[in-house]
């Protein structure tokens, strides 16, 4: 099953709250305090996109001030902040979407790692998930978390590496090590990688047939600098170093599990891929 330009698009800013107990299918309906609850409304209304995590293993509740992480995914240089408090209305969400690191919170250096396991969205996620979960944290201890729904139960396990918001999907215990150990790198594991949070699926498609194309790895190797769309059918620009492609990318269906299933799974195929400085294409 294709897995690529799968990433979740309303995924730009982070809020990440700290929550041990049980998680219920959709956070509206999870047993959390009124402030937390708050918390998560104010975000949703400002276009942040909410999730709970707690440390691999941990299913018990503990008391005291909240701990929080916030990020920005797609500015110029991606960040990740946390902070401790003692009441969440301080959190200033504002500064968040204006792409400022929210008093009281201090940048992270290193990268956090998102397993999703959460059981009662859906069983596979917490089936595959809490393994890969426990794998990751004893290599990476204190920089992966647990995490509610990220979007795409069918490519579960999906792990996401923040600040960047790189999604994968399908992870094997082997694969989701070698995923971390590449982006602790500043790398790209191209194979089961979903996409990149808070761009739309066209680009992350366009993106991904670059890097197939040249083999560039590197997190901030190949950018998107514009495009254009007709329907199922997006052309973009997609810059790789001093490089630039016109990029053709066209909107499928896929059926997994062939014509007598009605879940079809969209995805991409590329229509074109040329070099702009020559104008030679290299894939048509």
């Amino acid at each position: 099953m294709p897995t690529l330009a799968s990433a979740t698009v309303g995924a730009r800013f982070w809020l990440l709250i700290e929550h041990a107990g049980p998680w219920a299918s959709h956070l509206p309906e999870c047993d959390l305090p009124a402030e937390v609850h708050a918390l998560i409304d104010r975000a949703t209304r400002l276009g942040v996109r909410p999730q709970l995590i707690r440390r691999p293993g941990r299913r018990t509740a503990t008391k005291g001030p909240y701990r929080v992480m916030v990020a920005d995914t797609t500015s110029e240089v991606p960040w990740i902040a946390e902070g401790v408090f003692e009441d969440l209305g301080d959190l200033d969400l504002g500064s968040l979407v204006r792409g400022v690191v929210p008093e009281s919170c201090i940048l992270v250096k290193e990268p956090v790692f998102l397993v999703c396991t959460h059981a009662r969205r859906n069983a596979c996620c917490a089936r595959i998930g809490l393994p890969i979960a426990r794998v990751l944290s004893e290599s990476l201890p204190g920089r992966v978390w647990e995490t509610t729904h990220v979007g795409g139960d069918r490519y579960a396990a999906n792990l996401v590496c923040l600040p960047h918001g790189l999604y994968y999907g399908s992870m094997s215990q082997a694969a989701a090590i070698a995923v971390a150990n590449a982006y602790r790198h500043g790398e790209i594991v191209l194979d089961r990688f979903r996409g990149r949070a808070g761009i739309p699926e066209p680009s992350q498609a366009a993106e991904h047939f670059v890097r197939a194309h040249t083999g560039e790895l590197s997190v901030g190797g190949v950018a998107v600098e514009s495009t254009r769309s007709d329907g199922d059918v997006t052309e973009a620009v997609v810059r790789h170093g001093e490089v630039r492609f016109r990029v053709v990318v066209e909107r499928t269906s896929f059926t997994p599990c062939g014509m007598a299933c009605a879940d079809s799974i969209t995805t991409y195929r590329p229509v074109a891929l040329e070099h702009l400085q020559c104008g030679t294409p290299v894939l048509t």
